[in-house]
């Protein structure tokens, strides 16, 4: 119990250093916010630049439990690799085997069971491309505020008069 807590509370503190700890291979400038690793986290190897908050990459299949009594030795393990300048939406679930492409946006809550083709979109259960990463910039620049460095006060006072008009 208490490696467990010791464990919950290093992924917390150094999720990055974390990752890299128990095995996951990742490239520079990698954000993990409260990010979960099944039982083989070597076999996951992320690019350079992977956002990733409340994710789970799950590398394999727990359903053969319903086949212990008759194959009590199978397993399902297979690796995740994800590419480079990826952003993974909040609560999305990484199947074994899957291989996401460079340049990718996967939309929140998505489940990812098949491959993810560099320079897309993808989202839903099951996740798909839904369009391209240049698309995506065009749209995004499009309906995008010039907030960013703004200090708290500022940004608070920008969105204030943008939205809240008394």
């Amino acid at each position: 119990m208490a490696k467990r807590i010791l464990a919950y509370v290093d992924r917390r503190r150094d999720p990055e250093g974390y990752a890299r700890r128990i095995g996951v291979r990742m490239g520079k400038g990698c954000r993990l916010i409260d990010v979960e690793f099944s039982t083989e986290p070597w076999l996951i190897t992320l690019g350079d630049r992977v956002s990733a908050t409340r994710t789970r990459f799950e590398t394999h299949d727990g359903g053969v439990w319903v086949f212990r009594e008759s194959d009590s030795d199978i397993d399902i393990i297979k690796p995740i690799t994800v590419g480079s300048n990826v952003f993974i939406g909040y609560g999305t679930i990484i199947l074994p085997g899957v291989t996401i492409g460079d340049n990718v946006v996967i939309g929140a809550g998505s489940v990812v069971s098949r491959d993810i083709p560099s320079d897309s979109v993808a989202v839903g259960v099951p996740a798909r491309a839904i369009k391209t990463f240049d698309a995506y910039r065009d749209s995004t620049r499009a309906a995008a505020d010039p907030t960013k460095s703004l200090n708290p006060k500022d940004k608070r006072a920008y969105f204030e008069k943008k939205y809240c008009k008394v």
